[in-house]
């Protein structure tokens, strides 16, 4: 995905979980209002029905996204069709974006609406974990896509450049088996033991050892990204702040950076400044706008 080289480089705007400060995130609206906004891509979470569809959801639970609860595992697509994964945002839903019952997305449904958008798009796939089906959501996630035209060697498919991630290193690691580093990103964020083990209230042992395998986890993304065994680094905008050296050792060593979630003013200039590459956002339509703004005043003779 390129510009015209006679407008200043921005970074590229990725729609977090489509246009989500707007509509329901991971909804058909979400993502037909990000298009509709200008993003350069949309980024999505997937898990694994009971009957082994992916589908965009960022929860391993039902319980804040949707009318039912209990876990995504457990339920089979049709199940899954009957709730309303909507109306908790509060916000009304335009005829052209569909009805309430089809705002639940499978994998294969995204990419038609990618496909439709009539301009290059990029998707970055999450790969959320721990899941019960461990890295068969990973198998699996690859096999819809190959079956939908996915070109493992350039990561592309009709108009669409495919990108992968995931704050596991296992995760991280099997993609590798098949798809070119440079297609995959490390996500990494800061991992305190002491306010994880608080807020899953497991009590000191179990939360303890819960929160000790996610530092673990972290520790080990930040090797593979020390390493340079992926092309793409994705540290969240708190990692960011807080990390400036790392941050700058990672952009030196020719990682792209994908950096989440930047909502504010303030933390566009910051990854626009550092040379960030691609910005995810909840509010896709604001951060084009301030980085045109930017680009326009740039030009500007002095």
């Amino acid at each position: 995905m390129t510009f015209d080289e006679s407008v200043p480089e921005r970074p590229l705007v990725f729609a977090h979980r489509g246009a989500s400060a707007a509509f329901a995130e991971h909804t058909r609206a979400a993502y037909l209002q990000a298009i509709a906004d200008g993003a350069d891509g949309v980024e999505c979470d997937i898990h694994l029905t009971r009957d082994q569809h992916a589908v965009l959801i960022h929860d391993a639970n039902l319980d804040r996204t949707s009318d039912g609860t209990g876990p995504v595992a457990d339920r089979t697509l049709a199940e899954l069709r009957l709730l309303d994964f909507s109306s908790w945002k509060g916000a009304r839903i335009p005829e052209k974006y569909g009805a309430r019952s089809e705002q639940l997305l499978t994998l294969p449904e995204l990419l038609n609406i990618l496909r439709g958008a009539g301009r290059p798009m990029g998707l970055a796939i999450e790969l959320k974990h721990p899941s019960p089906f461990q890295l068969r959501l990973e198998d699996r996630v690859l096999d819809v896509l190959r079956r939908q035209g996915w070109d493992p060697a350039t990561s592309t498919l009709d108009n669409i450049s495919v990108s992968f991630m995931s704050f596991s290193p296992d995760s991280v690691k099997h993609l590798l088996k098949t798809v070119p580093a440079e297609h995959i990103c490390q996500l990494v964020d800061d991992i305190d033991v002491d306010e994880i083990r608080d807020e899953l209230s497991l009590g000191h042992l179990a939360g303890g050892a819960i929160a000790n395998v996610m530092k673990a986890a972290q520790l080990e993304g930040e090797r593979i990204l020390d390493e340079c065994e992926v092309g793409i680094a994705g540290p969240g905008i708190i990692y960011v702040r807080e990390h400036a050296r790392t941050v700058q050792r990672w952009l030196e060593s020719g990682r792209r950076f994908r950096v989440w979630t930047v909502d504010t003013e303030r933390d566009v200039a910051l990854c626009q400044g550092l040379g960030v590459h691609e910005i995810t956002t909840n509010k896709p339509a604001r951060v084009l706008a301030q980085l045109q703004s930017s680009s326009q005043q740039a030009q500007l003779p002095s």
